[in-house]
């Protein structure tokens, strides 16, 4: 129920804000934006391709290297605990 007292305030607050932002805004220079050369624009070159050539992990090869994995995780978390 408050905000509906102090409306006025809060209309009259914000015209302060709105006038002279507007004023700034208009107040900037407009934008000088040009055409661009076609010498200068970049050239399309060739897009680096990485290729992997590895075979895929057999389920126990994944199970082992995730254990590993979580081991050494584990290992940094407990050295870094300790002062």
């Amino acid at each position: 129920m408050n905000i509906l007292k102090n409306m006025e305030a809060v209309f009259l607050v914000s015209l302060a804000i709105a006038g002279p932002a507007s004023v700034a805004f208009d107040a900037l220079p407009e934008a000088n934006a040009t055409r661009m050369p076609v010498a200068a624009a970049a050239t399309q070159q060739a897009i680096p391709v990485v290729v992997v050539s590895a075979r895929r992990m057999t389920a126990e090869e994944k199970r082992l290297s995730l254990e590993e994995e979580a081991r050494d995780a584990s290992f940094k978390v407990a050295s870094r605990s300790s002062f």
